[in-house]
């Protein structure tokens, strides 16, 4: 079914800042992995929100899902302590890898420009 607007309201905010926090905090333990959220997807009753993730390279990408997933507590208090204004509950966390070629397409036509 369609998202309500509230939904994806909430998603982009959602995408923004644990995408500031990966970049911030769990990035820099990664050294030469790239993460980039590229999809957020909130259920209904707001309890739940699934990040996919683009990872590079890509055979990276399972240690780095668990890596993040292992950061899930932490990613969420800082999420919580940035959107505590927004929103009254702080959904849980799932992460999950975007294997979805189009992303991958996407960047290899930006870098040959």
């Amino acid at each position: 079914g369609m998202e309500s607007t509230r939904q994806s309201k909430i998603s982009k905010l959602l995408q923004i800042e644990v995408a500031d926090i990966i970049q911030k905090q769990v990035q820099i333990q990664l050294r030469s992995t790239f993460i980039t959220v590229s999809k957020v997807m909130v259920t209904r009753d707001m309890s739940i929100a699934r990040f996919y993730l683009s990872i590079f390279p890509s055979e990276n990408a399972k240690e780095t899902v668990k890596f993040v997933e292992e950061n899930a507590s932490l990613i969420r208090k800082l999420l919580g302590n940035k959107v505590r204004n927004q929103l009254r509950i702080v959904p849980n966390l799932e992460f999950y890898i975007d294997d979805s070629l189009d992303y991958i397409q996407n960047l290899e036509n930006l870098l040959q420009k």
